[in-house]
């Protein structure tokens, strides 16, 4: 256990905090901006799918693809930036990433084809692979236990205002100054974040899991890689893979299933995924209090998870019209939302200590595959106009992940008397 965390531990033993709130704020601050800017990153390019449809002649299937090569990078490199971040500490990847972000949008702003746009797919899916493993490498070293429940919880909330702001911010700049100068702007935006987050780097330091003495004779279950054995670990990834499924469906298909079906203008589809982002992080500052006071943070996922396919799946039937559509479909990002930081609770309960990078890494790589494969499967349903029934599945696969909530919850419990000290 490194020495950041071991202060933290017996904090949460004490009816007062011994840490300042403005220290741990100004780390919650930072680890969210930087978390902002990787969502934000998530849409550098579906928010412009129908500008790229009509200027480069791309389909559905096409563009989904652009999607899939992202996450098959973001989450083959989020495994493995885990162990960077474990071996390096989270710093210096984190400014990697941000300056990777900055180069793809300034790529973004000189493509001429198809290949173009594959290429800044693939350098901010490289850009986005180490979020996870440092944001909450930070959080988990430099934040007080007693507030790790609210820092999850401002984590998530940012992240939700990242994907809010890009297709606003695409579209706004687009309008002003065409979509290569919006790209331009959001490369400058992301060297700003660059400067700030090392002008502050004396609060985002983190230290390295440093192997003990014993390491070299230690028994094969203290490798590495000993927490990949463990079944948990991968009751958590498919439930990453599965949620997120329906994340990118909402994502990259639902402005254009509401303008095939409910004849809605542009700019009131994209001002709808607006609004599911932003009740998304709405639901996210509300599911801060509830994970702090919850000691079931797998029951509390599996409510909102279930809650959340529910509506959606009322929006497939097109029952409600498109006012009602649009409401109710933002309605399903405030109940995904509160179930967010009781998701990452649910995860730090089940991370073996010592090995928070490489599981964070591994588990998150989860919602990159879920990512990568929900454009390809969906994005054919989208080809074929069958809108409802993309809908429809991702409610379905929604649904799913709630039995690999309640899978963690179950192995947690199981391992939690072993992991007692004796």
């Amino acid at each position: 256990m490194t020495s950041a965390t071991a202060t933290a531990i017996p904090a949460a033993g004490l009816s007062a905090n011994p840490v300042p709130l403005r220290q741990d704020a100004t780390v919650i601050g930072l680890v969210g901006l930087a978390h902002a800017a990787s969502h934000f990153g998530h849409l550098l390019l579906p928010p412009l799918f129908p500008i790229f449809m009509k200027e480069f002649g791309l389909s559905f299937s096409q563009l989904g693809l652009l999607m899939t090569v992202f996450f098959v990078i973001s989450g083959v490199g989020q495994a493995c930036a885990g162990f960077v971040v474990d071996k390096l500490g989270a710093r210096p990847v984190l400014f990697v990433s941000m300056g990777l972000f900055a180069l793809a949008c300034v790529v973004g702003s000189t493509v001429s084809g198809y290949s173009g746009l594959m290429a800044v797919a693939a350098i901010a899916g490289l850009a986005n692979a180490p979020l996870h493993p440092a944001d909450f490498t930070i959080l988990n070293q430099r934040v007080s236990a007693l507030r790790l429940g609210h820092a999850f919880s401002a984590h998530g909330l940012t992240g939700n205002l990242g994907w809010a702001a890009a297709p606003v911010f695409l579209a706004g700049f687009g309008a002003l100054i065409g979509w290569r100068g919006a790209y331009l702007a959001a490369a400058a935006m992301y060297a700003a974040i660059l400067m700030l987050l090392y002008v502050k780097r004396d609060r985002i330091r983190t230290d390295a899991i440093v192997p003990s003495p014993k390491a070299a004779n230690a028994a094969p279950q203290d490798h590495s890689l000993a927490f990949m054995k463990l079944p948990v670990v991968w009751w958590c990834f498919a439930f990453f893979l599965l949620s997120t499924m329906t994340m990118a469906v909402v994502q990259s298909f639902s402005a254009s299933i509401l303008q095939a079906v409910h004849h809605v203008s542009f700019e009131a589809a994209t001002f709808t995924l607006t609004a599911y982002m932003l009740c998304g992080a709405l639901g996210m500052f509300v599911g801060g209090f509830v994970a702090a006071r919850s000691e079931s943070s797998d029951r509390v996922v599996a409510i909102c998870m279930s809650s959340a396919a529910v509506l959606l799946a009322v929006c497939a039937t097109g029952v409600l019209g498109a006012v009602g559509t649009m409401m109710v479909l933002a309605a399903t990002g405030f109940a995904v939302g509160i179930g967010g930081p009781s998701r990452d609770m649910m995860i730090k309960r089940a991370t073996p200590k010592g090995a928070t990078g490489r599981v964070y890494g591994m588990v998150y790589s989860g919602l990159d595959t879920g990512f990568a494969l929900s454009p390809l499967l969906f994005g054919l349903f989208m080809d074929r106009g069958w809108y409802s029934a993309t809908l429809f599945g991702a409610a379905v696969v929604l649904l799913l992940s709630v039995f690999a909530a309640v899978g963690v919850g179950a192995r947690t419990a199981r391992r939690e008397p072993v992991a007692q000290p004796a």
